[in-house]
């Protein structure tokens, strides 16, 4: 027998919470018009940098995803840390990663879940489904703030007045007919914490965010060289950044993440740099398998702990030069490139003694340039 809608709302709500899930919300797949406008917006100034694949049309409808789907059951699932997320940036020798990198992969997870709370829902009541977890096309936090679960902030991230911003999105669309929720309203205020402590100044305004100055898209999406202003900046973080997320006051309603494989890895909380940087493609392989940080790869990695041990400046040991000298010879030139730059921050007299021979056998144009762009500093 066919359950109320009602009824089924409130089966659904008590199925969520049951799986895990930290809330869930009811929209239409037709109920964010407002979004296309904002993510063009956002494409026409470039701010996307090298993420192309948000031109994708599909991106500015959801309907485009499913044209059956008749409503849109947005969830959110708590990753919040039980530690302060900021305190590593006071240890430099230390590498950053982001709360959410240092569990298990949250796509599988969550995919998972979503999966179980859809079978559910189809042996209550029939229909058809599809789950989403980051993976599609799907602008999930306007849907997300359509449902009811909270509103993108000042920093574009999602924020929840019960939860605060450690919330993962997934969504389940079904062609089943469920009554929506009303939106959230914004609750940011007049605060601008999350603005003010961006280390890059990556929100030209309060609700905008220009990707290429943003550490996450940095050192996760970005895939060549960095900008030398933006190096300095970046720290000892290494794999995202979560200043703006760590900072709102909403936060003091967040929970700690209760699902065992996102809870951090001890190894990641506060792993060694000079340790990180003498791995080796097998060994990084190994050591993030399961883990979102396996899949911007081993040179990319290596790419951003140089640039963390090129910070320590007049700070590094005799472990830190060594681990940046083994990687002057690497076979990738962006890995090259920035060895040497690191070499010049944390010893310019080793630089200097190695500049000239180095630039006379090296073969890629960026690499001699962070040679000569070095001597002409020093």
């Amino acid at each position: 027998m066919t359950r109320e809608p009602t009824d089924l709302k409130t089966k659904l709500v008590d199925q969520a919470h049951a799986i895990g899930f930290a809330d869930i919300g009811f929209t239409r797949p037709s109920a964010i018009p407002q979004a296309s406008a904002r993510l063009q917006a956002f494409l026409d100034a470039g701010f996307h940098g090298d993420m192309d694949w948000m031109m994708r049309p599909m991106r500015m409808d959801p309907r485009a995803i499913w044209a059956e789907a008749r409503s849109v059951i947005m969830l959110t699932f708590n990753y919040g840390p039980s530690h302060d997320p900021l305190a590593i940036l006071d240890a430099p020798n230390k590498a950053a990663i982001s709360v959410y990198a240092q569990g298990h992969d949250y796509h599988d997870i969550i995919k998972k879940k979503l999966k179980q709370l859809a079978r559910w829902l189809i042996g209550e009541a029939g229909g058809e489904v599809k789950v989403f977890v980051d993976t599609a096309p799907l602008l999930e936090k306007p849907l997300a703030e359509a449902a009811g679960l909270g509103w993108q902030g000042k920093h574009t991230n999602m924020v929840s007045r019960q939860h605060g911003s450690w919330t993962f999105l997934g969504s389940i669309f079904t062609t089943l007919d469920l009554a929506e929720d009303p939106p959230s309203a914004d609750h940011c205020g007049q605060c601008t914490a999350c603005l003010d402590i961006c280390p890059t100044n990556a929100f030209p305004a309060p609700y905008q965010l220009d990707a290429r100055k943003c550490i996450s898209y940095l050192t996760i999406e970005h895939k060549g060289h960095i900008e030398v202003g933006l190096r300095s900046r970046m720290g000892n973080r290494i794999y995202g950044c979560d200043d703006c997320l760590a900072v709102c006051p909403w936060n003091k309603f967040a929970q700690s993440a209760a699902e065992i494989k996102l809870q951090g890895r001890a190894a990641l909380r506060a792993p060694d740099l000079a340790a990180l940087a003498q791995i080796d493609d097998a060994e990084f392989r190994e050591m993030f398998r399961g883990s979102p940080i396996k899949r911007i790869g081993h040179a990319r990695f290596l790419r951003n702990i140089l640039i963390a041990l090129g910070n320590l400046g007049a700070k590094a040991e005799a472990d830190h030069v060594s681990a940046v000298g083994a990687r002057l010879d690497h076979a990738d030139p962006v890995v090259r490139a920035m060895a040497v730059w690191a070499l010049w921050q944390i010893a310019p007299q080793t630089a200097r003694a190695q500049s000239a021979a180095a630039q006379a056998r090296e073969t890629d144009e960026q690499v001699r340039h962070e040679w000569m762009q070095g001597d002409a500093n020093a």
